[in-house]
């Protein structure tokens, strides 16, 4: 495996990697969206991140479930033991990121027959997909906008219900399949199916610095990297070490964090000024308000925090308004500052 660029040494992009911290902190709020030019760090940030989360515990199971789970978010292997009686054992692993390339087939994602078994032994046996591998991890999408319409189908329903459902060739297989859902890719080579955008917590979008000082510390940073990724990683590993541990306190942080009615009437009525569909960007704003509160070690969401976030939560949510020419991203922030005056 190629080593990663270490997160805490990527210049810039600071919207970028705070909607990843929430994300690694809250997983609930759906994932983010990376779209921009290329060569922006997208995937060197998401790359970077995986490789400092906090390892989690698992059972010694085909999909690594939560031992503290319920019953019904776990698999059928684990659901058996925990019926007669038994202890589901588990360890410490490292928490799962599985890139999903544009090529894969249907089965490759959702699993299918286990061939081999069924060849050599007459079984009926299920062969887990990148799905299964991806359950409590990051599922990650470079270039999500080329997806294939039968793999976003499949996504789509797994994203809505945490579990996938594959009924095939005589199979009947239900498991756990809840993950971060992270996707990027650059607007000029096509647009991302609306469904599959709005599924999406956060939306980022990055561009290729301006200033002349910030563009040659990413050069020179890349740079010594690629003379000598051993030697940098080293270098940085105290400061990754600093950002990990962030990661770990917000998790701890997280459910003692409460969201004041104020601030919650205040998130309505963005999202009525915005005119946004339906009530999903309401309770993603209020999640990723309280997952950036948990990662600055906040135990009550605030206004700030709520500004902070909303161009992130809500740009992908805004209806196309042909009047008007501004971007989605000029919207919310004329809006946040015709609504608190700043």
């Amino acid at each position: 495996m190629p080593i990663p660029f270490p997160f805490s040494a990527i210049v810039a992009q600071e919207e970028m990697k705070r909607s990843l911290l929430i994300a690694a902190i809250d997983p609930s709020i759906g994932g983010v969206l990376v779209f921009g030019d290329r060569g922006t760090g997208k995937s060197t940030a998401i790359r970077g991140l995986a490789a400092l989360l906090p390892k989690m515990q698992a059972a010694d199971c085909t999909y690594h479930c939560d031992p503290e789970a319920g019953d019904d978010a776990v698999c059928a292997d684990c659901r058996e033991t925990r019926k007669h009686g038994g202890k589901v054992k588990s360890y410490k692993v490292t928490v799962p990121v599985v890139d999903l390339p544009l090529g894969a087939t249907e089965d490759r994602v959702i699993g299918a027959l286990d061939l081999e078994r069924a060849l050599t032994k007459g079984e009926k046996a299920f062969e887990p997909g990148l799905l299964a591998r991806a359950h409590r991890g990051f599922l990650y999408i470079d270039e999500v906008n080329l997806l294939e319409d039968h793999l976003v189908d499949s996504l789509l329903d797994v994203a809505a219900s945490g579990e996938n459902l594959v009924e095939r060739e005589g199979l009947s297989v239900r498991h756990p399949a809840r993950f971060v859902l992270v996707g990027s890719g650059n607007p000029e080579e096509g647009e991302l199916r609306p469904q599959l955008q709005d599924r999406f917590g956060l939306s980022v979008e990055v561009k290729t610095p301006g200033d002349l000082p910030t563009r040659m510390k990413v050069v020179r940073l890349r740079d010594e990297f690629e003379r000598d990724p051993n030697a940098f990683v080293t270098k940085w590993k105290r400061k990754d070490g600093k950002v990990r541990r962030l990661i770990e306190k917000g998790r701890e942080v997280l459910p003692e964090v409460v969201v004041p009615d104020k601030t919650l009437e205040e998130a309505g009525k963005l999202c009525i000024r915005l005119g946004t569909d339906g009530l999903r960007g309401e309770l993603t704003l209020i999640r990723a308000a309280r997952g950036l509160a948990a990662l600055q070690g906040d135990t009550e969401v605030t206004v700030e925090h709520l500004k902070t976030i909303a161009t992130s939560a809500l740009r992908h949510r805004l209806r196309r308004d042909p009047l008007d020419e501004s971007g989605s991203t000029s919207r919310v922030e004329r809006a946040l500052q015709e609504q608190f005056g700043e």
